[in-house]
């Protein structure tokens, strides 16, 4: 009998398997959401410290970042300190030199200053001994060219001696040797 429908054997073989088959995915999502009431809290607990764990890992990351950034950043500006302080110690010693070549040009313009002073001193009295000579010369001339011309006669005297001075010029002992 069994034997004489095949294909109803057939039939009934796979339509067993397929309701198996549904009765084991039923039991099986039925069983999934139990157990997922039930969770194991050391679960959660490990999946919150491996979150724990990313984040902190992350974060040292960006921190090691951040570090290697103001590294470098206090390796330029060490590096801009170096070569200021090297600029200001030249500009310091320019500085010092400056100073001691202004010192010395203030004590050399001191000295000229002082030389042409003493120099134009020279000229005022070279000058003035030259009006003087010049002054006894001209009067030495005055006199001679008066008794060339016979305005100046010392042959007439006058009666009086205080009238002889009075007609006489007054003998400057400067024009007396020059006239000599």
């Amino acid at each position: 009998m069994f034997m004489d429908a095949p294909d109803t054997l057939m039939y009934v073989a796979i339509g067993a398997f397929v309701l198996g088959w549904i009765v084991a995915k039923v039991s099986a999502a039925l069983a999934g959401k139990i157990q997922t009431k039930q969770r194991d809290p050391r679960d959660d607990r490990l999946r919150n410290l491996d979150a724990e764990l990313r984040i902190a890992q992350s974060e040292a990351a960006k921190a090691k970042d951040e570090k290697d950034k103001q590294g470098q950043t206090l390796t330029e500006t060490q590096q801009f300190v170096a070569d200021r302080d090297t600029v200001i110690a030249s500009l310091k010693e320019k500085l010092a030199q400056l100073r001691a070549d202004l010192k010395e040009s203030v004590m050399k313009t001191r000295e000229l200053r002082h030389e042409l002073s003493n120099r134009a001193e020279e000229n005022v009295r070279s000058e003035v001994k030259l009006r003087e000579v010049e002054t006894e010369l001209s009067v030495a001339q005055a006199s001679t060219d008066m008794i060339a011309t016979g305005v100046l006669d010392y042959s007439i005297a006058p009666e009086n001696e205080d009238e002889a001075e009075d007609l006489q010029p007054a003998e400057d002992p400067q024009a007396a040797k020059a006239a000599t």
